[in-house]
């Protein structure tokens, strides 16, 4: 049941929202330098908002609150940005030259059974046996500990071989994984 309260409330929010969005969203822009993001990075401000609007309206200086919270999500989204295009250039760095004459049947088996594998372990297999990552990077890459990225990895190649039948090797499959990253790159 909807109450006067929360219809004054919504009421409430609708100016507020109406009020500060485009001032919001220009913050968030000039604090991203992403126009594309920054409506989008102001709209989540304002859903948090609106998920404490108790607190926002009582708040001294709701305006101000809105801003830190557009300032702490545009941190986030810049601090997402640098660790991703530090695992781009990781991975560019670490590139193999691409392979000759692929065994394509090969390849495409080895990505079926690849995108069979659940998330972490098909990462830790392909950077370290496509992108030829040491443990350390593998770990560094997914924010994981080097004994996460040991113990997926071999389950991975396990469950890896399995998927293929025993007929791979696993310098069989280590050689396709990184044909099929090699591959990729050409195609795309």
């Amino acid at each position: 049941m909807r109450t006067v309260a929360d219809d004054a409330a919504s009421a409430e929010f609708h100016a507020f929202f109406e009020r500060h969005y485009a001032e919001l969203a220009r913050l968030a822009h000039l604090l991203t330098g992403e126009r594309d993001s920054a409506d989008d990075l102001a709209a989540d401000a304002l859903l948090a908002l609106w998920n404490r609007w108790d607190r926002v309206r009582a708040a001294e200086h709701p305006v101000a609150y809105a801003r830190g919270v557009v300032a702490n999500l545009a941190r986030t989204r810049v601090r997402s940005a640098v660790r991703e295009r530090r695992r781009i250039a990781l991975f560019w760095s670490q590139r193999e030259e691409r392979a000759e004459n692929p065994d394509v049947p090969g390849v495409v088996d080895v990505q079926e059974a690849l995108r069979g594998l659940p998330f972490r372990k098909r990462a830790c297999v392909v950077l370290r046996h496509a992108f030829d990552l040491s443990e350390k990077d593998t770990a560094l890459a997914l924010g994981v500990s080097v004994g996460t990225v040991k113990s997926q990895t071999s389950k991975g190649m396990a469950e890896l071989q399995r998927r293929l039948g025993g007929r791979e090797a696993a310098r069989t499959v280590h050689a396709a994984i990184a044909r099929t990253g090699s591959t990729a790159e050409g195609t795309g």
